[in-house]
């Protein structure tokens, strides 16, 4: 008899699509690529959030969650969709915190998730294309859209008395939206792009492009590209060609490694990042010290904020199937309910499993407007080689 409930209870918690087995979440991020440099920050984001749960042993009746890593690219889709097909027919993977970057994120969306009925929620694929794109329900994310970035972008520039520009963006899904968003904002602002001129990333030598941006001319050069990739490499021709000498440097183009690579020349250029000035974010930041980590670097937040979501989205559908939970993230997200900050995981789920509402604010004050995050920036001035916070917006 005690063999027969035994197996009755295990019956009835695969039933429920529940298990106190291990779940697995993949982790698709570009390892290699134009944002290598910012990537180990959002992995060890989502990984904290991770170990955050499975300390609680409140998932799904103490179930564990296993992160898996794979490597999206960020640029090149092929690569980054055969990694996604790995991790859900190898590794069986519940759900993906990721893609990164935008072009890779549609691919894995329509080649994988939709077809295997996987969840993702993106910490950084901006592009305004994914705010439509056809997803059965299972795409999401942490990180606002370029529509508002361009908005951004438009009114910084007009605040500190800009009014024309030169305008170079990575030529994919990322660089092409961004620039769209912003050109048009700046331009309905009153503001002139002298030139619109996509670059190619791993090129040895900029100085076409270079040469092309100048002769346009322009107050500031604003550079919608990748912090280790093409961006960098047109900075560095501008300046060693003294075409200009202030740059605007949105979310692709924040990071540690340009101002170590580049240094004095960029003091006084100026950008914007997600972020907030918030409880959750202090909580966050202080977190991420603890663990060993930068979590001021870009979607680091956002990262952590992703892979929470789907954890608190499970509890929430008692289960860890894409069918089950996809339709509970925009509700943990939103509330009405007891706000939950980092470093509250395990509140979350007890709550949820007293049948409790709850409203995730997480590290970046989460609220979704259907699959996007409606999301704030901070804007910053490079000041003696660091990245100084003017305001949050």
């Amino acid at each position: 008899m005690k063999k027969l409930l035994l197996a009755s209870a295990a019956l009835a918690l695969v039933a429920g699509g529940a298990s106190a087995q291990d779940i697995k979440i993949g982790i698709l991020f570009g390892f290699t690529g134009p944002l290598e440099s910012i990537t180990p920050a959002m992995d060890k984001s989502a990984e904290m959030a991770i170990k955050e749960v499975n300390d609680s042993k409140a998932l799904l009746g103490g179930a564990t969650v296993e992160g898996v890593k794979a490597d999206s690219t960020c640029t090149d889709a092929a690569a980054a969709t055969a990694a996604a097909q790995k991790l859900v027919t190898s590794e069986k993977v519940a759900a993906i915190v990721g893609g990164d970057c935008s072009g890779v994120t549609g691919a894995v969306l329509q080649s994988v998730a939709r077809p295997n009925g996987i969840v993702m929620v993106s910490p950084s694929a901006t592009s305004p294309a994914l705010s439509t794109a056809a997803d059965d329900d299972l795409f999401y994310r942490t990180a606002p859209s370029d529509a508002h970035q361009g908005d951004i972008m438009a009114d910084v520039l007009m605040k500190r008395g800009v009014k024309k520009v030169a305008l170079t963006y990575t030529n994919n899904d990322y660089g092409k939206g961004l620039a769209d968003s912003f050109k048009a904002a700046f331009e309905k602002a009153g503001g002139t792009v002298t030139i619109e001129a996509a670059h190619e990333d791993g090129k040895a030598d900029y100085s076409a492009e270079v040469a092309a941006l100048a002769a346009a001319g322009g107050d500031v050069l604003v550079v919608a590209g990748y912090v280790d990739q093409g961006g960098k490499g047109i900075i560095q021709g501008a300046l060693d060609a003294g075409a200009f000498k202030t740059f605007y440097l949105p979310d692709g183009m924040y990071g540690d490694s340009l101002l170590k690579a580049i240094g004095k020349p960029l003091d006084g250029s100026f950008g914007d990042v997600p972020g907030i000035d918030s409880e959750g974010h202090k909580k966050f930041l202080d977190m991420a010290k603890a663990a060993g980590f930068d979590g001021t670097s870009s979607y680091t937040g956002e990262s952590y904020d992703a892979a929470a979501l789907i954890m608190l989205a499970m509890q929430a559908a008692k289960s860890d199937k894409g069918a089950d939970f996809k339709s509970k993230i925009e509700s943990v997200a939103n509330g009405p309910g007891e706000k939950i900050l980092p470093g509250e995981l395990a509140k979350g789920l007890k709550l949820i499993a007293e049948g409790k509402p709850i409203d995730y604010e997480g590290a970046t004050g989460v609220h979704l407007l259907g699959r996007d995050a409606a999301g704030s920036y901070r804007v910053y001035t490079i000041k003696d080689g660091q990245h100084v916070t003017d305001y949050y917006q």
